[in-house]
């Protein structure tokens, strides 16, 4: 699941990252967390069935974006998600800012710019730094096949680790 930009929140959200829509730095990042949130039930119901869930980017994502624009706290930017599904691993996948500046589309959304993406790495590493968490990197300037078979072998080693665990909550 990446960001569902199909409702109504959204849609909004697609349209802030799009330009045509400016909205405040605090209002965007609760935004993004709320369209985290309205995924909880269905995320929930899944993972209850067995099946595994994959999720684009999650809540990381939004803390780093938001955390990288300087005026505002790890902490803070944490806050509206806490109390999420934990993930039971985290891929990083690492490319430096000029081998991902060149890959197709970049520049076409708010925050492509590679200043303002290295800030956003800077403010990944720092939420690394959460030893509670099952945070993997991978270099992802391998091929597609490479990456994939890599990305494969990490997933299956952690649902088997994790078969018969609880679902724990984000940051509590």
């Amino acid at each position: 699941f990446p960001a569902d930009r199909t409702t109504e929140i959204g849609q909004l959200i697609s349209s802030y990252l799009g330009r045509q829509k400016n909205l405040e730095d605090h209002t965007i990042h609760l935004l993004f967390s709320a369209n985290r949130w309205e995924h909880v039930p269905m995320m929930k119901e899944k993972l209850q069935q067995g099946i595994t869930v994959v999720v684009d980017r999650y809540a990381f994502s939004g803390v780093a974006f938001t955390s990288a624009k300087g005026n505002f706290g790890l902490d803070w930017c944490k806050q509206p998600d806490v109390g999420l599904p934990k993930p039971d691993l985290i891929l990083f996948l690492q490319l430096n800012p000029e081998a991902a500046a060149e890959r197709g589309n970049f520049g076409q959304e708010r925050y492509e710019t590679s200043s303002f993406q290295e800030k956003v790495l800077q403010c990944f590493y720092c939420l690394m730094e959460d030893k509670t968490l099952n945070w993997k990197t991978v270099d992802a300037s391998k091929s597609i096949e490479d990456l994939h078979k890599e990305i494969k072998s990490i997933a299956k080693e952690t649902m088997q680790e994790v078969q018969n665990k609880p679902l724990g909550e984000l940051w509590k």
